[in-house]
């Protein structure tokens, strides 16, 4: 009974830790498409993140051009110390470097893909029950999906009234993930069990 409450406690604190994880992620996106900073759901998340990120915005420096390398680093760095941590009291022992360098690039890579998986429902259904919405929210969904769509639209222009872009922008984070984070997560060994939500 004892064991399976520690269990239920290691996999609360994994799902604490991913769900700030994907908070960091989604403000190194925002910086990255340009998304309206003073946007309230913006500073938001800046506000939540900052504690950690500002600990390496020291010798990081600020965010200069589109990629906050702080925010990068602080979430690598939060998701590999949350590994060992869990695997340590799991009772798993040291994991080696590379399998806790490699869950940690995973664990990234599917919070970036998980936030554009429902950024892009999200835009998806604003798109068919408020198309002009000028709500932070709605507007922010849209700042942060359209470096991905743009690209896409150009080689697929809509037919007519609909858009074809999202189902080939779904598609690749289907196989992103189920190709590169997939391989990450089993190359991470026990720590591939850390990865995701």
């Amino acid at each position: 009974m004892g064991s399976q409450l520690g269990n239920a406690g290691l996999l609360l604190v994994n799902t604490l830790i991913n769900i700030y994880l994907f908070l960091m992620m989604l403000r190194f996106l925002l910086q990255a498409s340009r998304a309206d900073y003073y946007n309230p759901l913006s500073q938001s998340v800046v506000k939540i993140t900052q504690p950690v990120v500002g600990l390496f915005q020291g010798f990081l420096g600020p965010v200069m051009g589109r990629f906050d390398l702080a925010t990068l680093a602080a979430a690598l760095v939060l998701k590999a110390v949350a590994i060992v941590v869990i695997l340590q009291v799991a009772g798993f022992g040291m994991p080696p470097i590379a399998s806790i360098a490699i869950g940690a690039v995973a664990a990234l890579a599917n919070a970036i893909l998980k936030i554009y998986f429902f950024a892009l429902i999200v835009m998806i259904i604003l798109s068919w029950v408020a198309p002009n919405a000028s709500h932070p929210g709605a507007l922010l969904v849209m700042q942060l999906v359209e470096p991905i769509m743009a690209p896409v639209r150009k080689v697929i222009p809509p037919l007519g009234m609909i858009d074809l872009s999202p189902i080939v922008v779904f598609i690749a984070i289907s196989l992103i993930d189920g190709i590169v984070v997939g391989s990450l997560t089993r190359a991470a060994g026990v720590a591939g069990a850390l990865v995701g939500l």
